[in-house]
């Protein structure tokens, strides 16, 4: 949990992408989460996790819907939904936080 401590702890906002290899919606928002990143540039990171690779921090954050998109800035949650989102809500959704 330290590492993710770290990787949420920075200035820009960090969207998570919580998600299971076996769900249906996930190429598509891996799609759309690639096109966010290439929008925002080094303005914000995106990082997908895994849910069953990382079983005890979805658990500490109570993911039970996939995908569930979390937004960090400065090591606090500023955001979460779960379900699909388009690039561009997405993409303002984080420009909230720049």
């Amino acid at each position: 949990m330290s590492k993710f401590g770290k990787l949420i702890d920075t200035d820009v906002p960090v969207l998570l992408d919580f998600y299971t290899e076996w769900n249906d919606e996930t190429e598509s928002m891996h799609l759309t989460l690639r096109d966010v990143a290439a929008a925002l540039g080094d303005k914000a990171k995106v990082i997908k996790i895994d849910v069953e690779k990382n079983k005890e921090l979805a658990g500490a954050l109570r993911v039970k819907a996939l995908p569930t998109l979390i937004i960090y800035k400065d090591g606090e949650m500023k955001w979460r939904q779960s379900g699909e989102l388009d690039a561009n809500t997405l993409i303002a959704m984080i420009q909230e936080y720049l």
